[in-house]
């Protein structure tokens, strides 16, 4: 399998987090998303993906999957062990819903294609982008932070063991260094990031731990 990847991308490194805890390898193709070069795949990359974005993943038989958390749910579904989501039906749900609240309404506010058009704006300047950036991450970690406080039982976000949840969650909450926050004003979500940062298969494949 060959993943399109880029080593400093929240929704990537899901991926990478994923294929590690299930000990899939796959050969890693860099797809450039910032600088004078990620134009260049406008010509080639968007064949691959028409919408330009990491990551993509083409499995052995010539498949193409785009979108991380369904290519997640590929591999859950393709290499059951360890499984990624609870089996309880209800901590399945959950773990869905804290990995949307990020993917879908967190992070889909804060790749570089929404910091170029903003910046493209009358007015808007990099001040003006990292208070974005900051505003969102804050709004949306608050948000996770209180839906994990109700319902955590154990070291990660739903039981015993990482999920889906912890692998959305993981790259999204390293963003807080970048953009001037501090991780532990979200005490249940720092305690999980520490005890994540001590598996490899999340410390390995954070943002900007492999190029």
């Amino acid at each position: 399998m060959i993943l399109y990847d880029n080593g400093i991308s929240s929704a990537a490194s899901r991926v990478r987090i994923a294929l590690a805890l299930k000990g899939v390898d796959v050969v890693r193709q860099p797809v450039s998303i910032f600088g004078p070069d990620a134009g260049s795949r406008q010509a080639g990359y968007l064949r691959v993906n028409p919408q330009g974005l990491v990551p993509t993943l083409l499995t052995d038989d010539g498949t193409l999957l785009t979108q991380s958390l369904a290519i997640i749910e590929y591999l859950d579904e393709a290499h059951p062990e360890p499984p990624l989501l609870p089996r309880n039906l209800k901590e399945r749900a959950f773990a869905r819903s804290v990995a949307l609240a990020i993917a879908s309404e967190t992070h889909a506010l804060l790749p570089p294609r929404v910091a170029a058009r903003l910046t493209a704006l009358p007015g808007v300047d990099e001040g003006a982008i990292t208070d974005w950036k900051r505003h969102w991450v804050s709004e949306g970690l608050s948000a996770v932070e209180t839906l994990i406080g109700a319902r955590r039982t154990g070291p990660f976000v739903v039981g015993s063991q990482p999920t889906l949840a912890d692998i959305v969650l993981f790259p999204q909450a390293l963003t807080t260094d970048r953009v001037g926050l501090d991780i532990r004003h979200w005490p249940n979500i720092a305690e999980i990031v520490s005890t994540l940062r001590g598996i490899p298969a999340f410390a390995d494949n954070a943002p900007g731990a492999t190029q």
